[in-house]
C-alpha cells in the first residue's frame, strides 16, 4: 500500500461515521485532511481531536448539493495545504420517511441523485 504521508485529502461527509473514521486514520498516517460536512459542531470536534493528536486538519461547512459550498471546500484545501491529492466523496443523504414513500420524483430522490452524480465532478477537473 502506498503511503499517505504528506498527501492532502479532502473528505466530504466527514462529520461522523465512515467520513470521520477515514479522516482520523489518514491524519494519523500523516495526511493533511480538509473535512467537509453540514454539521459544524462535529467538524470542530473532529479537527480538534486530530490536531490534539499531532495531525493537520481543517474544515469547511459543506452541503455537497451546493456548488458554492463545494468550491469553498476545494478552495479552502488549496489555500490551507497548497494542493489536493485525493478526494474522498463520502457525503450522503438520508431520508426521514418510510421506504414506501420514495418515488423517482421525490425531493429526497432528486437531492440524493444530485449529491451523488454532480457534487464531485463540479470540481474534479484538473
Amino acid at each position: 500500500m502506498t503511503s499517505v504521508e504528506g498527501k492532502v485529502v479532502v473528505i466530504t461527509g466527514a462529520s461522523s461515521g465512515l467520513g470521520e473514521a477515514t479522516a482520523k486514520l489518514l491524519a494519523e498516517r500523516g495526511a493533511s485532511v480538509m473535512l467537509g460536512a453540514r454539521r459544524e459542531e462535529n467538524l470542530q470536534r473532529i479537527v480538534s481531536e486530530i490536531e490534539d493528536d499531532g495531525g493537520a486538519a481543517s474544515y469547511r461547512v459543506t452541503d455537497v448539493t451546493n456548488k458554492d459550498q463545494v468550491e469553498n471546500l476545494v478552495g479552502g484545501a488549496v489555500d490551507e495545504f497548497g494542493r489536493i491529492d485525493v478526494l474522498v466523496n463520502n457525503a450522503g443523504l438520508m431520508p426521514l420517511s418510510t421506504l414506501s414513500s420514495w418515488t423517482s420524483g421525490s425531493r429526497w430522490w432528486m437531492s440524493t441523485s444530485r449529491a451523488s452524480c454532480t457534487a464531485s465532478p463540479q470540481r474534479s477537473r484538473g
